[in-house]
């Protein structure tokens, strides 16, 4: 009984070693560069997108700084700043990343 698991485990390891050996064929160089392709080629697409979540940032937090000035809300200068200030970090990241990254 032990010889006939040995005898399996034998054929279960070399059919295993065959199989990798059939799929891992190649040095990979044509999957890393197919992997970049891909992934540059998100970068337009994601760029734009976060150009446009900066500019809905931009509208509603004009939206929010003009309810602020009007009610005559002290902090509106503070508001304002921190709202502005999100939708330029919106835009340099992006603008960073894509510079960075192609």
């Amino acid at each position: 009984m032990a010889k006939i698991n040995s005898i399996k485990f034998k054929l279960t390891l070399f059919f295993s070693f065959w199989v990798m050996a059939l799929f891992a064929q190649g040095d990979g160089s044509a999957g890393i560069a197919e992997a970049t392709n891909m992934v540059t080629s998100y970068f337009d697409p994601a760029t734009k997108l976060i150009y446009a979540i900066g500019a809905i940032v931009g509208l509603i937090g004009g939206v929010k700084v003009y309810s602020k000035f009007s009610s005559g809300d002290p902090d509106t200068g503070k508001t304002a700043a921190a709202w502005f200030g999100a939708c330029i970090f919106l835009i340099v990241a992006a603008t960073i990343l894509r510079s960075f990254f192609l």
